[in-house]
């Protein structure tokens, strides 16, 4: 058995020879996991392309980058150009949704190895016939190739290179050109072709570039204790989008289960009028494709979709696969969910904690195909009614094979759909999400508050591979998580992470109102959880306070939509600075036209003041030119002169730069 299969492999690899494909193409970036899944890009965006290209001997090799829509039959070509040590690279712009395919392919280049040689034979004034007739056949070769004008000029190089005045002759070999025309017109014949086609997963320019708001519609009520409804969100629309969010996300609008409820601070017993958890989904009104009641209709959405449309906005809805005891799936579909041994339906732990207001589905029923049909109906029942952002709950609680499936479905039909993996979890099952199709992901950047930290997970965010896949969208709070750094560094606190949110990520968001009224009371010391936690009750927000940070949320989010330096994550780079609690960091787009630099003080309680070294020739400017800096928060200029430069910063302060080399604008 043993000989037969190696024999048959041998078999294999001599039916793929070709003896004259002499080109080897190793080492393809980006290729995520052999070309199994899908790098990202959004409409504009170009994909960059290297490979280690080679070949025996010492002909010279040429290469092309071809790519295409996968929709598409024809392939187009550009021209790879060599980086040094057999390393080639080249570019292509993904223009439109949907997916794209590119591969490699490499040649031994007939035409320049024999112009090479002839011009070191001219320079040392040999004599070429016989090398001038096999150019000339070269050039004859490839002008049958070509087409109308491009053949005329081949055939006439062809018969020039052959003229028997070798001066002449030797101009033409040598011309520009001719070099051109070849290149066009390269002979493929024996080209080897990398053997994967890889992929690229376009989206759309918010799946790389926004601003996320979170509310709970039924605390925008405008009196105390009363359940609020979309009408009453409708109100608050025009607050939301003075500080110039992107997306409203909404928590789950579903109704909210009767059994086992959770009452206020997450106790296990509810009074008769608490609310309930809105992540406890399904009650007799309805289950996932439902509205609650006291919210209002499906009109009442259908207006708040369109008047947060007026203003800016687009809803963002959550996807929580999970029911409570109450759900319709229960009774019409109890397959879906898990037994215990006493035959009951296993809820929800984590141990000793246990949730028996959430029945997690079992996505290792043998009804497995049933189940993943009638939750991809769930998301395309809310994209029928105008839904294209959704906010996964708990993902990697979920099957992969189901998200591969069933996110390659939805994107093949409606390309512009953005899906948010809310995955606080390990590594590299979130970087899985993301590969699996996740449009972004939430992170672990509330728990990076450090400089070192800082710097070291946004080196592996931006300047790996990871960048290829994994979008980042930062949130300093969620109604889940309120970290400490926020309970004990106060208002400087939500100051300085709001700004490193802002513009260390081209996506981010806050759960408000409590962010910018800087609401940092724990359930318990020690606890993450907020005290009075909207997920189990009413709030009511009183906006109107000094302590608001709807200023500077305002600011700053203008000045992310009119810098398109921040409208991407790949060229961050950080800077070395003299004070461990100053961290200093640059983007720039990607031609430098624009240049933002960021310096925030991390302490929370002191003024820092310290030094900062600037790669100048990152930034584009040159190491002895006087620059303008124009400080965006608080609308001052500055000239600078070199690296070095003096900052000092009071608590929760930072300084937003933008670097020219124009001169300064009018006091």
């Amino acid at each position: 058995m043993a000989t037969d299969s190696r024999q048959q492999r041998k078999d294999t690899i001599a039916a793929k020879l070709e003896g004259r494909s002499r080109v080897v193409i190793e080492g393809v970036q980006p290729e995520i996991d052999g070309g199994e899944f899908s790098t990202q890009r959004v409409v504009g965006e170009t994909v960059t392309v290297e490979a280690d290209i080679f070949a025996d001997g010492h002909d010279s090799v040429s290469a092309q980058l071809l790519y295409r829509r996968s929709s598409e039959r024809s392939w187009r070509a550009v021209p790879m150009q060599p980086l040094g040590n057999d390393r080639w690279q080249a570019q292509f712009t993904v223009a439109e949704l949907g997916e794209y395919c590119y591969t490699v392919e490499g040649w031994i280049d007939a035409f320049t190895t024999w112009r090479n040689a002839m011009k070191k034979r001219i320079e040392a004034g040999q004599e070429t016939h016989v090398e001038r007739m096999a150019g000339s056949t070269l050039v004859a070769a490839a002008a049958k190739r070509a087409k109308k004008d491009a053949a005329k000029s081949l055939k006439d190089f062809a018969a020039k290179i052959n003229d028997t005045d070798q001066s002449a002759a030797s101009v033409a070999s040598l011309d520009p050109a001719l070099e051109s025309l070849m290149q066009t017109y390269a002979e493929h014949a024996h080209a080897t072709r990398y053997a994967k086609e890889l992929s690229v997963s376009v989206g759309r320019e918010r799946a790389g570039f926004s601003a996320w708001y979170e509310i709970f519609p039924r605390s925008c009520a405008p009196t105390p204790g009363h359940h609020g409804t979309f009408k009453d969100c409708e109100s608050w629309l025009p607050y939301i989008a003075s500080m110039n969010f992107d997306v409203l996300y909404l928590p789950p609008i579903h109704p909210i289960g009767h059994a086992f409820r959770k009452g206020k601070n997450n106790a296990e017993k509810a009074a008769p009028d608490d609310v309930g958890s809105t992540w406890a989904i399904g009650s007799e009104e309805g289950g996932h494709k439902a509205i609650h009641p006291q919210l209002g209709t499906l009109e009442d959405f259908h207006s708040l979709l369109a008047a947060a449309k007026q203003h800016g906005l687009e809803i963002a809805l959550d996807l929580a696969y999970q029911c409570s005891p109450d759900h319709p799936y229960v009774q019409q579909h109890p397959s879906f969910f898990r037994k215990r041994a006493d035959g009951t339906i296993q809820y929800a732990e984590n141990p000793p904690k246990k949730y028996q207001d959430i029945y997690p589905l079992d996505f290792e029923t043998e009804d497995w195909r049933a189940l993943w049909t009638e939750l991809k109906s769930v998301i395309e029942y809310w994209i029928d009614e105008g839904v294209l952002i959704f906010r996964v709950d708990n993902p990697h609680t979920k099957s992969f094979p189901f998200w591969t499936w069933v996110i390659a479905e939805l994107k093949a039909a409606h390309p512009e759909v953005i899906f948010l993996a809310e995955a606080f979890t390990r590594p590299k099952v979130m970087y899985r999400l993301a590969k699996l199709g996740f449009t972004q992901s939430y992170t672990y950047f509330t728990w990076r508050n450090t400089k070192e930290d800082l710097t070291e997970y946004l080196q592996e965010l931006t300047q790996t591979e990871v960048a290829e896949f994994f979008r980042p969208n930062f949130w300093p709070n969620t109604p889940d998580i309120l970290h400490e750094e926020l309970q004990t560094g106060g208002r400087p606190a939500f100051l300085s992470r709001f700004v490193l949110a802002a513009t260390l990520s081209a996506n981010y968001g806050i759960y408000g109102p409590a962010y910018e009224l800087c609401e940092n009371t724990p359930v318990k010391p020690g606890s993450e959880e907020y005290f009075n936690s909207e997920k189990y009750q009413l709030r009511h927000w009183n906006i109107e306070g000094p302590q608001n940070l709807q200023p500077l949320i305002a600011r700053v989010n203008a000045i992310r939509r009119n810098h398109p330096a921040l409208h991407g994550n790949r060229t961050l780079r950080f800077h070395p600075t003299d004070q461990p609690f100053l961290i200093c960091y640059s983007k720039t787009d990607a031609e430098k036209h624009d240049v933002v630099l960021v310096v925030v003080n991390l302490d929370h309680r002191n003024t820092q003041a310290g030094w900062v070294d600037l790669a100048l020739i990152e930034l584009g400017v040159q190491p002895a030119q006087t620059f303008n800096v124009h400080d965006l928060l608080a609308d001052r200029h500055y000239q600078w002169t070199g690296a070095r430069n003096y900052i000092q910063l009071e608590p929760g302060r930072s300084h937003i730069f933008h670097i020219g080399t124009e001169a300064p604008a009018p006091a």
